[in-house]
């Protein structure tokens, strides 16, 4: 039983602050991964909660291998996110404040596929052709990567807010 499955049972679907850690994974085509959620449908990088114990990168790395497949081989600290934007309410109802270090991961092994039972869909997207469903707390981390990676280019997605 996980971390955050533990303190459901004791404090119910009240919010709590989750620390976490996602990648955004960049092929030699300069795309981007992205997977499709089983809970809301919705596009988002891979990425999860933090188990007791864990360090943020090797939640990283083991939420990018239990959700693709793939296994990182060098992080890189993308930034640190946290915040009002980074609230959360699952569709089951469990509310949640996101604190997520997030990762460039360029070198990595393996082969796609979907690995776990959160995940319907894995798909690589250009930067200028990410679907518009982007899970709502994936989205800064997204918009972030994209000012950093594309510098003063211009990005619909950039300045969208959840749910545009």
């Amino acid at each position: 039983m996980s971390y955050i499955t533990e303190l459901r049972e004791v404090v119910g679907s009240r919010p709590l602050i989750m620390a976490g850690a996602t990648v955004v994974l960049m092929n030699d085509q300069q795309q981007i991964l992205l997977q499709k959620r089983v809970d809301n449908h919705y596009w988002g990088l891979p990425g999860g909660s933090m188990e007791l114990g864990e360090t943020l990168e090797q939640v990283a790395k083991r939420e990018l291998e239990e959700e693709t497949g793939l296994v990182a081989v060098h992080l890189q600290l993308l930034d640190i996110f946290s915040g009002p934007e980074l609230y959360y309410q699952y569709p089951h109802g469990d509310e949640v404040y996101n604190v997520v270090a997030a990762y460039v991961c360029r070198e990595y092994s393996g082969s796609l596929q979907v690995q776990c039972s959160e995940v319907q869909e894995l798909q690589f997207f250009d930067l200028f052709d990410l679907p518009q469903m982007i899970n709502p707390p994936d989205l800064p981390v997204v918009q972030y990567f994209l000012k950093s990676f594309l510098g003063n280019h211009d990005h619909p997605m950039i300045e969208r807010k959840p749910n545009d």
